[in-house]
């Protein structure tokens, strides 16, 4: 209960240490997923609903991006963006388009992955019906993310459970610096390494009820567009 008296005081009080705290952790998960999305959702859209030579190569590296630790996603992006790297001249490490690099770089394969599932599984009916109305490949496009935009809004919402709940990268690239880059993933690692157990078990369970409250929106959204199919 001191615990939970803690964190109200911190998020209601005058330094709002923990309100910064939960700000960076939404806003580099909100950022990262959306373009995760849109990169993920177009290229796994096309992955899915096309036939070429190399598809199977294709997906078989796209296979071995997804299962990649996230360790290592932060260390590619960490030698990217360092003083010696390539892009070090922008003086981007350890701030939050780092992070939000780092993030993409990790969730997009996973998001490419599913979404090429999930167009693959519907989409041939959806092309036969589009190619026998002689309908032009944009109009087959938009189709099939209508059709299939439930089960890729189920896409989106796992790539911010993933982001939301990342450690490694962001600490590598990020750094955890107080008031810029700490993210409550960081700062449960921080505090458990200090030894203040009750102060991160009670983080743990703030950032399940933001985890909570997201999906039960978009559990609620998907509710309201089947209901919709079915109306119609």
């Amino acid at each position: 209960m001191q615990t939970f008296l803690r964190i109200i005081g911190l998020l209601f009080g005058p330094d709002g240490e923990l309100r910064g705290i939960i700000a960076t952790t939404l806003t580099l998960s909100v950022f990262s997923t959306s373009l995760s999305s849109v990169i993920g959702i177009c290229l796994g859209s096309f992955l899915g609903c096309s036939a070429f030579r190399g598809k199977r190569l294709i997906m078989r590296v796209l296979h071995t991006l997804m299962s990649m630790p996230s360790v290592v996603a932060g260390l590619i992006v960490f030698l990217l963006l360092s003083r010696k790297g390539p892009l070090g001249q922008f003086g981007l490490l350890f701030s939050m388009p780092a992070m939000v690099i780092a993030q993409v770089f990790l969730i997009t394969p996973v998001m490419i992955g599913f979404s090429a599932t999930t167009v693959a599984a519907r989409a041939q009916p959806i092309l036969e019906t589009t190619r026998g109305l002689r309908l032009g490949k944009g109009a087959e496009i938009r189709l099939i993310l209508r059709e299939c935009r439930l089960q890729l809004l189920s896409v989106i919402l796992m790539g911010f459970g993933r982001a939301i709940s990342e450690v490694g990268a962001v600490s590598l690239v990020g750094g955890n610096v107080k008031y810029r880059t700490r993210v409550m993933t960081t700062t449960i690692m921080l505090e458990t390494s200090m030894g203040n157990f009750d102060f991160s078990i009670a983080l743990g369970i703030l950032l399940l009820l933001i985890s909570l409250l997201i999906n039960s929106l978009a559990q609620y959204l998907q509710e309201r567009g089947e209901k919709h199919l079915r109306n119609n």
